[in-house]
């Protein structure tokens, strides 16, 4: 006998002939970010289901918060879950961004049943889950953050957005290796897994999509975190310039991220080492890729870089 949680009877399905099956063009709703926009590939596919990564205070509560701001000076019906923070704290979150209509439901449950069960009766087009890893089912015995509670509460929610035609965000804690928390599962499990990366001491924010079933993962959203939230950047190349162009210690060069071309400023210092075995510091790019530069230039310039140290600083945009 099932307990817990809301069963729908099963209906029988049959096998449909491709041929059959009638095509026409997406319709995706903007989020009324244009950054945000680029990274999921125009906008907002209904029915989806899309997970936002990101190191703790990055900001990805306050993107989605925005997005929900947004969606409500659209009409959107649009319900934000959150299992961390009281509605008084988000209410404190939320006077910072801007004002908010009234078309933005609020909801501070961790219980998946509950949560589903509102879902089902308030109907939006759009919902956020934050965090995943807050959420728990009675069914599931295990306390809520654990692998099967993770795993059991994206299938839920992967079922009720296909469905129901809902497109979900659901936010998921990273690791201290920089992946999300709980089974690896749960990235093949979504539609678009998103990563919002950046120093959270430093002012710029990087929103990169490292899957996306309904758009590219070339394309990277540029924003700068301020007292009033996430504004966009709309030319990244020129926080990635040095002002004083008079020193020979850098070098630009054109990076392509998607549709869209980065100046980016790539920094580098060689001198003779003092040490028997030469320093290398890579900075921003890979560390066998500059050994393998530095042997290039070896080779074909004939300089000689083997007793020299070398430190090289590349723009995070263009790893």
């Amino acid at each position: 006998m099932a307990s817990g949680g809301i069963r729908h009877q099963a209906k029988a399905s049959e096998p449909v002939l491709l041929s059959s099956v009638h095509s026409s063009d997406e319709k995706r709703r903007p989020t009324g970010i244009s950054e945000f926009d680029r990274v999921l590939g125009g906008g907002i596919v209904p029915g989806s289901l899309v997970l936002v990564g990101g190191d703790p205070g990055i900001g990805k509560s306050t993107l989605l918060l925005q997005m929900s701001r947004c969606l409500s000076e659209q009409s959107c019906r649009t319900v934000y879950v959150s299992g961390e923070e009281s509605l008084q704290q988000i209410r404190l979150r939320a006077d910072r961004l801007g004002v908010f209509k009234n078309d933005l439901a609020m909801l501070c449950e961790t219980n998946l049943d509950v949560i589903q069960e509102t879902i089902l009766k308030y109907k939006p087009e759009v919902v956020i889950i934050d965090s995943i890893q807050t959420m728990y089912r009675e069914a599931i015995s295990s306390g809520a953050g654990s692998v099967s509670q993770v795993r059991e509460a994206t299938s839920v929610l992967m079922q009720l957005a296909k469905r129901e035609n809902i497109a979900i965000f659901i936010v998921g804690h990273v690791t201290k290796e920089g992946v999300v928390a709980g089974p690896r599962v749960l990235e093949h499990m979504v539609d678009t897994v998103l990563y919002f990366e950046g120093d959270r001491h430093a002012s710029y924010r990087l929103l990169r999509a490292v899957k996306n079933r309904f758009g590219s993962t070339n394309e990277i959203g540029v924003f700068e975190m301020c007292s009033e939230g996430l504004t966009e950047v709309k030319n990244p190349s020129e926080f990635m310039l040095s002002a004083d162009r008079r020193y020979s210690r850098s070098v630009v060069a054109c990076a392509m991220e998607g549709t869209r071309p980065l100046m980016l400023e790539v920094q580098a210092l060689v001198c003779q080492t003092n040490f028997q075995i030469p320093r290398r510091t890579a900075a921003g790019t890979d560390y066998n890729r500059v050994n393998l530069l530095l042997a290039v230039l070896e080779k074909r310039l004939g300089l000689k870089l083997a007793g020299c140290d070398a430190i090289s600083i590349w723009p995070a945009a263009c790893v």
